[in-house]
């Protein structure tokens, strides 16, 4: 069964990270630099929160906020679902279903490690089911 853990090792522990005080706008801006569709909101080390695309969407477009003058403590989510690196990429589906989300931080104790999104647990699974037929068709063949 795979862990987060695995996943980790094979996509990197890169963490993008913006500040409860910070604009809403720096962090949609942050977002797309890297390419990303949540940051985790910190202060210090502390995990304080989580904010998203579809947060910026609902919480600033749709109420015609200004995204220069609203701070990210405005509209991310608090608090935090998280995970650890011995949680199952089944156990992540399973709560990001149940819990309607895109995205859970990785921690190791209080300190955030890495960030998983859905795509990451989408292809982690594709890659063990590819892998099992792999080994049925050599079982077969052989």
């Amino acid at each position: 069964m795979t862990t987060v853990r695995t996943l980790l090792e094979g996509k990197g522990r890169a963490i993008y990270s913006v500040e409860p005080q910070a604009a809403v706008l720096d962090a949609v801006r942050l977002m797309a630099e890297h390419h990303v569709g949540a940051l985790v909101v910190m202060r210090g080390t502390a995990l304080e929160g989580i904010v998203s695309e579809r947060d910026y969407a609902r919480k600033v477009i749709l109420r015609g906020r200004s995204s220069a003058d609203t701070p990210v403590r405005d509209i991310m989510s608090a608090p935090v679902l998280t995970v650890s690196l011995d949680t199952s990429i089944q156990a992540c589906m399973q709560l990001m279903t149940d819990r309607h989300v895109r995205h859970l931080p990785v921690v190791d104790g209080a300190r955030v490690i890495g960030m998983i999104s859905i795509g990451d647990l989408v292809k982690a699974v594709i890659a063990e089911q590819k892998a099992q037929i792999e080994q049925l068709e050599s079982y077969i063949h052989s």
